[in-house]
């Protein structure tokens, strides 16, 4: 009983606090509000550039954490799309993640070159094969279309409103349609609140309703067809 009320409380609170983090980098991003080439704004305010860069990083990594916590909603209905999104969520924030490392390179030219050739050179890092296959593509776009995807699976199995999904697709999907700079921050607040609901909806869970989603039987994952 105290494995399933720490994975309760641990699910429920990684819904919450993942999103706001990355609601939070947007805000204290330099480069929401100065110039938007990275190299330039976070010379501009390096302290800043570093700790929008730790928000990020641990707002994703958490958000693949997240995903299972959502997972367990899915035991029982909407289970194919829930692991399928599930796993692409996972990998593709695992990913968002690391490119994160990034950041410092940016940082690093913007501060010993002009802006141009600073972001020359910051293109041309990330336009290695490496960064490019290992990282990018198209690992990014499994994250940006499993959330929202997983989001379904979750109001499918009648444990979210229609509108979880829908904001949590408006933010991602939403947000890669417009610069990034201020307009950004309403994009990011509604996956923020879309989650959150969720994440207080699994805190107020009864023991007894979280775990009526394990399996019955011992070593089984899914429920008999």
């Amino acid at each position: 009983m105290l494995d399933s009320t720490f994975r309760r409380v641990a699910a429920g609170s990684l819904l919450i606090v993942a999103p706001l983090l990355q609601t939070a980098a947007v805000v204290v991003d330099p480069g929401t509000w100065g110039d938007d080439r990275e190299a330039v704004s976070f010379g501009d305010d390096p302290v800043l550039a570093q700790v929008q860069s730790v928000l990020y990083h641990w707002s994703w990594l958490l958000t693949a954490f997240a995903a299972f916590g959502l997972l367990h909603l899915v035991r029982r209905r909407a289970v194919a799309l829930g692991h399928i999104a599930g796993a692409m969520t996972v990998v593709g924030y695992g990913s968002m993640s690391a490119l994160l490392l990034t950041d410092p390179v940016s940082w690093w030219f913007g501060e010993r070159y002009p802006a141009e050739e600073a972001e020359r050179l910051a293109g041309e890092v990330l336009d290695l094969p490496g960064v490019v296959f290992g990282f990018t593509i198209p690992w990014l776009y499994l994250g940006i279309v499993g959330l929202p995807l997983l989001t379904v699976a979750v109001w499918r199995a009648g444990q979210a409103h229609w509108w979880v999904p829908a904001l949590v697709a408006a933010g991602v999907l939403g947000s890669m349609l417009v610069p990034y700079g201020p307009a950004t921050i309403p994009f990011w607040a509604m996956p923020a609140v879309a989650l959150g609901s969720v994440g207080v909806r699994i805190l107020r869970m009864g023991p007894a309703d979280w775990a009526a989603f394990y399996p019955e039987a011992p070593g089984r994952t899914t429920p008999a067809s």
